[in-house]
């Protein structure tokens, strides 16, 4: 049974070898990228359970996807589409801390995805249904099939993680502010990054978004990621600086879904909501000191160590 399901695209992302523009050429290796499996994976690798439901095109990237996940301990749901393509993108390194990306995922298989993707014995048998704001945008039958898994999952009493992930190249010359904070607060967990916030609500004042958010849902735990500034965790009563950890990052891409797969460990383990924050800030900086997006993505042996201090015996 998993613990955790989530739902949403998981694309081949394309690195390039070095830093500068991709119209000079480069030579590339291929993971995976996408914000849920991300998750997915990354609490697997902390010892938790979870199921990522998606759909994969019938072709040798979809199969790349799905055997990646699976080399990670991950369950799959993922309907194997022979009419639709599985998503790609294209990174572009401009330095140690911006990166570009290039999507062509357009008419993917997973944006076909429809509610009859989604079982509902899947989502009753979990304790946690995480969402981000990407899912819904990518076309209006996955608008529908996240809808629907929010209504089972309130309908089971199962808890709803939810993470913005704005990504703007989706949203075109449209805007989803309403529709990604309408899902917002109908969360129990709530993560998200300060820029976030200042889109959907015009507000940067950590309290400020914590007192909006608490007033406006049903929020339990919240998390507001700032990056190389650390995060600031709050039950709406009693909130935590999360001081950044450090690290020597390579590729910040990946980090915000480590940090909610290290944040969402904590709480199914019943930790102290400092102790949730902390396991989410060291995982999010661990993730950056890679390549790809799940490569840096700690196991709970070394999780454990960095809470406790301890040096990485490397020789």
């Amino acid at each position: 049974m998993a613990e955790v399901i989530t739902i949403g695209e998981t694309m081949v992302s394309l690195c390039p070898d070095g830093a500068g523009p991709l119209s000079y050429g480069k030579n590339f290796s291929m993971h995976i990228a996408g914000a849920e499996s991300n998750m997915a994976i990354g609490l697997q690798k902390l010892g938790h359970v979870t199921t990522f439901v998606s759909r994969l095109g019938k072709d040798e990237f979809g199969r790349f996807i799905r055997r990646m996940i699976l080399a990670e301990g991950g369950k799959t749901e993922c309907r194997e589409d022979d009419q639709h393509s599985t998503g790609i993108m294209f990174k572009e390194n401009l330095n140690a801390d911006e990166t570009r990306v290039h999507y062509y995922r357009k008419g993917s298989a997973a944006s076909f995805m429809e509610p009859e993707d989604v079982k509902e014995e899947w989502i009753k048998e979990a304790a946690v249904l995480h969402l981000t704001g990407i899912t819904p945008l990518l076309s209006e039958s996955c608008r529908k099939t996240v809808t629907y898994a929010i209504s089972l999952a309130q309908k089971n009493g199962v808890k709803i993680s939810f993470d913005p992930n704005i990504r703007l190249k989706l949203w075109g010359d449209k805007d989803y502010e309403e529709l990604i904070a309408g899902i917002l607060y109908q969360a129990h967990i709530v993560m998200l990054g300060v820029e976030e916030a200042e889109k959907l609500f015009g507000l940067t004042e950590k309290e400020e978004i914590e007192k909006h958010i608490f007033s406006h849902g049903v929020c339990e735990y919240l998390a507001i990621k700032d990056g190389d500034k650390g995060a600031y965790v709050t039950d709406g009563s009693s909130p935590y600086f999360i001081p950044p950890f450090e690290c020597k990052s390579i590729d910040p891409i990946g980090a915000g879904d480590a940090f909610n797969a290290g944040f969402l460990a904590g709480i199914l383990e019943g930790k102290s909501l400092k102790e949730c924050g902390a396991m989410g800030g060291i995982c999010g900086a661990y993730a950056t000191q890679t390549i790809g997006d799940i490569e840096g993505y700690m196991d709970r042996e070394t999780l454990e160590r960095k809470l406790q201090d301890k040096p990485d015996i490397m020789r």
